[in-house]
């Protein structure tokens, strides 16, 4: 087991840098520049990295220093996380497989699998929604925003993403729309109140089950949307069918195992002819894996390639409509998230602790960085269970209409 706390082992590493360049600056006062070119990339050491730290996990051991302040970011995220990915191989290939974006390799019992999907969720999704209403909008919207200016606040972005995803699915008056992973709710209000379907929100969140409860109570739509604490594969087809089905931000959380589970489950709950809205984040290789997220952040999640997803739609006779990239969405929404985030951080220690702080600090800018930086991508993908000959010929009402 390779072990690293020296300043040489660090240069080792460093000098093996092929692509762009990442500037250095070491507790003892020397700064090193790496890589054939000078950037906006730097790292600033305080202090040496712990005795004892497992450098076949590099992406582990530095996020994790990075937590307890061992160094710090001066630079571009963007392009530190953009060296990161280009050396990926040059820099981690001998010690952790494939490097910082290790292939995923998960051995569950199929009895354990939900079990371990609703503790996945709980971990992240139940920190308290005291906590999340300090820097996400009033609509706890927790998803990429949709930017139309550049002027547009948090709230209009996420209530023009909702709009805009709602718009796609092409509603109608008395239709049956499951979101699936339905969040704090708002989607499934908004579906209610401006397009009059009956709408069903499940979620594994007890925090977010709550708070979406009593805003549908609040606005008088108990009659017309519910929602349920609840395993989307516990839904029963065999009593409930839907027109429309949209998930955001939820398909992430299934595993690369159970990919297949889930589109397997979307066509059995959804009618003949019926759209899904399949709201994701997607890479563009198959099998990356970040270890840190993987403990801290989401546990259990994967992240699939774009490819990974579109080659399941034939098995379940699914016909892509339209697709469509938010990626820089996502990016300028994780920078409102972040300034929202470092106004409450005296608030945010007082929950949790300064350690909590900073893994959070790295989560928000880290991401905001990869979605502009590094290929990293969300998409909307618009399917149909079988053919349906019965759409608008064109989407451009999706955009004209807003």
């Amino acid at each position: 087991m390779k072990k690293i706390s020296a300043k040489s082992e660090i240069h080792q590493l460093l000098l093996k840098l092929q692509y762009g360049g990442l500037t250095l600056r070491y507790w003892d006062g020397d700064e090193i520049v790496y890589g054939p070119e000078k950037t906006k990339a730097a790292l600033t050491f305080h202090a040496p990295m712990p005795i004892g730290v497992n450098m076949l996990d590099p992406m582990l051991a530095f996020c994790e220093a990075y937590m307890d302040g061992i160094f710090d970011v001066d630079g571009s995220w963007e392009d530190l996380m953009r060296v990161l990915s280009q050396n990926d191989a040059a820099l981690f290939g001998n010690q952790a497989g494939k490097g910082i974006f290790r292939s995923m390799k998960r051995a569950a019992a199929e009895a354990s699998i939900k079990m371990q999907q609703k503790a996945n969720i709980r971990h992240h999704y139940d920190l308290g929604n005291d906590f999340f209403s300090l820097w996400l909008d009033e609509t706890m919207s927790y998803s990429c925003g949709y930017f139309r200016k550049d002027t547009d606040t948090l709230h209009q972005a996420q209530i023009q993403k909702i709009d805009h995803t709602l718009r796609k699915l092409n509603l109608r008056p008395g239709e049956k729309l499951l979101d699936i992973g339905s969040g704090w709710g708002w989607l499934i209000l908004r579906a209610a109140r401006e397009y009059g379907v009956e709408a069903i929100g499940i979620t594994l969140s007890e925090e977010q089950h709550k708070v979406t409860g009593e805003r549908i109570t609040a606005a008088g739509l108990d009659a017309q949307v519910k929602v349920h604490l609840l395993d989307y594969l516990d839904l029963d087809e065999g009593r409930m069918q839907f027109d429309k089905i949209v998930s955001v931000g939820m398909f992430e959380h299934v595993g690369k195992a159970n990919m297949r589970q889930y589109m397997d489950k979307v066509g059995k709950l959804l009618k003949p002819g019926g759209l899904s809205m399949l709201h994701t984040i997607a890479g563009i290789k198959e099998g990356t894996y970040n270890s840190w997220n993987d403990k801290y952040i989401f546990p259990g999640s994967y992240i699939p390639s774009l490819r990974e997803v579109i080659t399941l739609f034939p098995d379940y006779d699914f016909h892509l409509l339209h697709a469509e990239s938010l990626r820089l969405h996502y990016a300028r929404t994780l920078d409102h998230w972040y300034r929202n985030f470092s106004n409450h951080l005296a608030e945010v220690e007082g929950m949790f602790d300064s350690r909590f702080v900073r893994m959070w600090r790295l989560y928000l800018l880290s991401n905001a960085a990869n979605f502009r930086g590094t290929g990293l991508d969300i998409y909307q993908l618009l399917f149909s269970k079988g053919l349906n000959n019965d759409l608008p010929m064109t989407m451009e009402s999706i955009y004209r209409d807003a």
